[in-house]
């Protein structure tokens, strides 16, 4: 989030962990836009912020060619943005998945491949998997948000992008702890598999998500059981700039 309040510090902290695989999360709803309001006076509301009704400004993107414009003009601020940070770019991705929107994927393909977009996630996550790694939760299925996210893989494949085959987090989303992280990596489906989550030591900074557990999705991804979980899985930990490299 190359525009939250936090910005420079997770650069800097970026820039002492070399190894770490670092990648630009778009934000055009629930933020505060790279470009000056008065750039997009149509994509913000008054107080200068991203207008947080996604499906009315969804509406907007597809009928209006200015909207389109002003659209265009902060995904490719966002994009310099990271770039003038000297980071590599490991992989894209949108703000509560409104890159599911063709409006958006496709204005972030087009002007991302500039920058080196080379993979995206697609949000794609197989309730049986989820199930069987939390038996107590029964995730519910989106059958028309499956259906945004098959067509987005296709043609994010069909241009050369790396796309994991499944994420998960989604289900889980603000909730990821060490039980629910472990008994997924021993159900984990073969393929290649991103899993997210949203680690802090504590809420309460701009845009946090009142029940979502930070603390606990940051203690989780520290615990030694998962990594332990990790290592038995057999799976290999890496970056999707790892993937491009290997091919």
């Amino acid at each position: 989030m190359v525009g939250a309040p936090a910005a420079f510090d997770a650069v800097a902290r970026a820039r002492r962990l070399p190894k770490l695989r670092i990648g630009l999360h778009l934000v055009l709803v629930d933020g505060r836009p790279t470009l000056p309001p008065e750039q997009i006076p149509d994509l913000v509301d008054s107080n200068g912020c991203f207008r947080n009704n996604m499906l009315s400004a969804g509406i907007g993107f597809c009928v209006s060619p200015n909207r389109r414009r002003q659209l265009g003009a902060e995904i490719e601020a966002q994009f310099e943005a990271y770039r003038a940070t000297g980071l590599a770019l490991d992989h894209v991705n949108a703000h509560k998945h409104y890159h599911l929107h063709p409006t958006i994927s496709g204005l972030m393909l087009a002007i991302g491949r500039r920058y080196g977009l080379a993979a995206m996630r697609v949000p794609f996550e197989p309730a049986r998997v989820v199930a069987m790694a939390d038996p107590g939760l029964r995730p519910r299925v989106s059958y028309i948000l499956a259906s945004w996210a098959a067509l987005l893989r296709w043609r994010l494949r069909r241009r050369g992008v790396v796309v994991p085959d499944q994420i998960f987090g989604l289900a889980w989303s603000g909730g990821v702890t060490v039980k629910r992280l472990t008994g997924l990596l021993k159900h984990l489906p073969d393929g290649t598999t991103e899993i997210y989550v949203h680690p802090a030591t504590a809420g309460g900074f701009e845009g946090a998500v009142s029940y979502y557990r930070y603390a606990d999705e940051l203690a989780a991804l520290v615990d030694p059981a998962v990594r332990a979980a990790a290592e038995a899985s057999g799976a290999r930990l890496c970056g999707f700039a790892d993937l491009n490299t290997a091919g």
